[in-house]
């Protein structure tokens, strides 16, 4: 049988070392959410085009309703689409 000291890995495995999450509007001091920055705000949707959940992009409560209501105001006004298929 192979030892411990036998077993390779082809990229360092990282078992237990998860980031902590931040969020970055209050790490980067942003106060104001442009809605009709659509570079920005794709960051916050995936392909199907929904809005990433706080628990996934580390937002703060306050900052993921800012960022929900800009992408709908975005959405309101066509600068982002409501559905689609390979939106990234």
């Amino acid at each position: 049988m192979a030892s411990k000291n036998d077993i390779k890995f082809l990229s360092s495995p990282k078992i237990g070392s998860e980031r902590k999450k931040y969020c970055r509007f209050k790490k980067l001091g942003i106060n104001y959410i442009d809605y009709k920055d659509e570079q920005f705000l794709t960051r916050f949707l995936n392909e199907q085009g929904k809005i990433f959940p706080r628990r996934l992009t580390g937002n703060s409560l306050k900052f993921q309703r800012r960022v929900a209501q800009a992408i709908k105001r975005a959405r309101h006004i066509a600068i982002l689409p409501y559905v689609t298929d390979l939106l990234k």
